[in-house]
């Protein structure tokens, strides 16, 4: 598969792994590089920039392909040093930068000097043109089907990936809501030269989280996510258990909630135990609602391959049916 994506990037197939919190680890990464498409390390998953240098020299002894850092930046009281993040990044020689949060403004430039692709993840497509005014080189287009978060706008990937193709001159890569071969199909036939997806990633075996969340991820049906957030317009799509079923009926009290009221059980320590321990119950999940179509737990190549055939079976298929 040729698109501007597979070009730019250097890789055999327009798949790639989204940067997730606690699970863009080298293992997961450099499985899907080795399978042909493009895998994320998560810069803010290392406790500090030495430790994701350390964990970028670790992919590269797993893997000669491509991958890249996922590099997120938020407005918050005490940041963490994004600027020394991203000069492990450059010094460790990473070329594919996938930013979301906040458009880097501060390190456009210095990134363009190095040579390193951006690929900046926007849920609108108000801030993809920001992002393309500001200099990125591929916005990955987030859909309200979305884990994690979908933005406030609320609007499907089948509206905002045509909307995108349609507003921009860079490629655009189609996230969340994709899970298999028929997905890719859509999003290619919707104008899209990419995928992006990370619940199905989280449910291959290669991907460093325990057994139980891969099972609860199979088990779960299209109704099993829980939108928290909403009232605070800070949407975030997580899989529905007893934590996000406890996060938005606090919301939904008389009166509202208060960050306060809810931030023991949305810490993000707490999120990364449940992912290591398996006590699925005991923290916040992010899932997307493609977990209605995983059934399996693949290893990243096998879920590639499948993907590419039954995406190729598709398109022929449309095509036979528009030339009938």
């Amino acid at each position: 598969m040729k698109t501007r994506i597979t070009e730019q990037l250097g890789i055999r197939y327009p798949i790639l792994q989204g940067g997730m919190q606690w699970v863009g680890k080298a293992e997961l990464a450099s499985a899907v590089s080795n399978a042909g498409g493009l895998g994320i390390l998560t810069a803010l998953t290392q406790a500090t920039p030495d430790d994701l240098a350390a964990e970028i020299e670790r992919t590269r002894r797993m893997t000669d392909a491509p991958f890249g850092v996922n590099l997120t930046i938020l407005p918050t009281i005490n940041p963490p040093p994004y600027g020394d993040y991203l000069d492990a990044i450059i010094k460790s020689g990473v070329k594919v930068v996938e930013t979301a949060g906040n458009v880097p403004a501060d390190y456009m430039d210095l990134m363009k000097e190095r040579g390193i692709i951006i690929v900046h993840k926007c849920t609108s497509v108000r801030h993809a043109l920001s992002a393309q005014r500001r200099g990125v080189d591929i916005v990955s287009i987030d859909g309200f089907e979305c884990a994690g978060h979908p933005g406030e706008d609320d609007i499907p990937g089948l509206v905002l990936i045509p909307l995108a193709v349609r507003a921009l001159d860079i490629p655009v890569i189609a996230s969340g809501g994709i899970a298999d071969g028929s997905g890719m199909a859509a999003a290619l036939a919707l104008g899209a030269e990419g995928v992006n997806m990370g619940t199905r990633f989280l449910a291959t075996r290669e991907a460093p989280v325990h057994e139980n969340v891969k099972q609860a991820l199979v088990d779960a049906t299209e109704r099993d996510t829980r939108l928290m957030f909403r009232t605070m317009r800070n949407t975030s799509r997580v899989l529905r258990n007893a934590i996000s079923d406890k996060v938005v009926e606090t919301e939904r009290r008389p009166g509202g909630c208060a960050f306060e009221d809810i931030r023991h059980l949305v810490a993000g320590a707490r999120g990364r135990a449940a992912l290591e321990s398996g006590f699925i119950e005991d923290g916040v999940v992010s899932a997307g609602l493609v977990v209605g179509l995983i059934d399996d737990v693949p290893s990243c190549a096998e879920l590639i391959e499948r993907m590419v055939l039954e995406c190729r079976a598709h398109l022929e298929r449309a095509s036979r049916l528009a030339a009938a």
